[in-house]
């Protein structure tokens, strides 16, 4: 099987949760090892701005009114993605640390990882 064939073959089969997963998943991933690497401030730069971007992406999908999730919980993804692109400018600045943004996201990955309760 060719390397093409097998990704239109992952793509055919995965899920927007499996999706949202894989994304946060690199996400935090990049933002661990550039926290790891002793960057910081602006040199975090890189990782902050693919994460305020997903994060952008999904406030901007929980908006539109033909979203399926429950409303309560677009309006708490809506509110987390405030606080990110607000905690953001303060890792920039230096005057935070990335520490609270690879939480919260470990917390929505762990999320994205349960089905119904149960691991997915």
């Amino acid at each position: 099987m060719s390397v093409n064939a097998y990704r239109r073959a992952q793509e055919i089969g995965a899920t927007p949760r499996g999706n949202e997963y894989r994304l946060m998943s690199q996400i935090t991933s990049e933002m661990i090892a550039a926290r790891d690497a002793g960057l910081s401030g602006v040199r975090l730069m890189p990782a902050l701005h693919r994460n305020r971007s997903a994060w952008t992406l999904f406030s901007n999908l929980c908006a539109s009114p033909e979203n399926q999730l429950p409303e309560d919980l677009r309006a708490r993804i809506i509110s987390i993605a405030i606080w990110v692109e607000r905690y953001t400018s303060d890792v920039v600045r230096g005057r935070e640390t990335v520490d609270a943004l690879i939480l919260v996201n470990r917390a929505i990955i762990e999320g994205l990882s349960h089905e119904n309760g149960k691991p997915a």
